[in-house]
């Protein structure tokens, strides 16, 4: 079976580096906020070409703290409007509601399963003051036309960037558009880690500070509590695991983006719909989705045919228990999109040769047969 993602192999890549990474970690003798932390700080914020890296427990507590911060320094209150996508994931919908805050949620682009300008502005009313920008599977919301929307309307703008890591619109990446962004280092992630972890990067030196208080205690100095906060800190050997992968992060990326192109030219079955890009920086590939009319039968196909296949994701928030005020929302593009979305193998692990035959196992799929 050609697994879907195969995180052994990836991480095996490093595997001398993530030894002496943790070794360094182990003898030094400090586990929490040290120099570890700091130094991927640093380098990560430097990447995405942001003033500040806060590093977090996780991708979910990255979104959630920033609009806490938010609220605290008064930018945001209880009942306030945020524009989301409905279609992302529910982390997205739930770092909202665990604000008070009321997600508003819109259809996205057929073309990218992003949003799109023209939704956002119909969407806006006199209770917004927020945009929560998914960059979903990899490619980056068109963050231009996004920013200016949000200057004229004087709202918000948080990227959700737990899949984007390296993308980029006109020399600027994914962390780097918005007044902040939140990044989940999930394992299977771009950017992963040998566990949760999760950061926040700004150019906002007060939003930076009140984060960092947020996500300890709500303290700045020990014993001093500022906010009711909470724990949610990145540890020492996560973020020693993360400067490792760091470094190969574009390189991989690449290699995304070669298998990308190679899937886009050679899977020609008329049954399946293939993923668009505005252009080729703008995606990293977390995802490669197809869409087909006949998702199980195709799935089926695949599995008997020896490769492994995901759906990210098959129920929409608005249709989940957890959200059941909001069910009677109708968004039909949203709930086809998840009712038909189908991920087939894409990694930095992944051979040529496993992508072709990728590619000839979908090309050979009939829904009749």
């Amino acid at each position: 079976m050609l697994s879907f993602l195969d995180l052994k192999a990836i991480n095996e890549q490093y595997r001398e580096e993530l030894i002496d990474a943790a070794t360094r970690v182990i003898d030094s003798g400090w586990y929490i906020q040290g120099t570890e932390l700091k130094a991927f700080e640093s380098e990560f914020s430097t990447y995405c070409g942001t003033k500040h890296c806060i590093g977090v427990a996780n991708g979910l507590d990255a979104l959630t703290l920033t609009l806490r911060a938010w609220k605290e320094l008064g930018k945001l209150k209880a009942g306030d409007e945020v524009i989301v996508p409905a279609n992302t994931y529910i982390a997205s919908i739930l770092a909202i509601t665990e604000n008070s805050l009321v997600p508003v949620m819109v259809e996205p682009s057929e073309r990218t399963y992003n949003l799109c300008q023209s939704n956002i502005a119909e969407a806006i009313t006199e209770k917004t003051r927020a945009i929560l920008a998914v960059h979903l599977y990899g490619q980056l919301a068109p963050m231009p036309q996004i920013m200016a929307l949000a200057e004229y309307h004087g709202l918000l703008v948080l990227e959700d960037s737990a899949q984007a890591h390296g993308a980029q619109i006109q020399g600027r990446k994914a962390g780097s558009w918005g007044d902040a962004s939140g990044f989940s280092f999930y394992p299977g992630k771009n950017l992963g880690a040998l566990g949760d972890a999760g950061a926040i990067t700004t150019n906002d030196d007060l939003l930076a500070k009140t984060l960092r208080a947020l996500g300890n205690y709500g303290s700045h100095e020990k014993y001093h509590n500022l906010y009711q906060g909470m724990n949610s800190r990145l540890d020492e050997i996560q973020a020693a695991m993360l400067r490792v992968k760091l470094r190969h992060l574009d390189t991989e990326n690449q290699h995304r983006r070669e298998i990308a192109s190679l899937y886009r030219e050679k899977i020609t079955n008329n049954y399946v719909r293939l993923p668009q890009t505005e252009d080729e920086h703008s995606h990293v590939w977390h995802l490669f989705i197809l869409r087909s009319e006949h998702r199980a039968k195709l799935q089926e196909h695949l599995t008997n045919s020896g490769v492994q296949t995901l759906i990210h994701y098959p129920i929409p928030p608005h249709r989940q228990p957890a959200y059941k005020e909001l069910s009677a929302l109708k968004l039909p593009l949203t709930q086809q999109i998840h009712d038909e979305v189908i991920s087939i193998p894409i990694s930095p692990t992944m051979t040529i040769a496993e992508a072709n035959r990728v590619c000839e196992t979908v090309n050979a799929f009939e829904p009749s047969v």
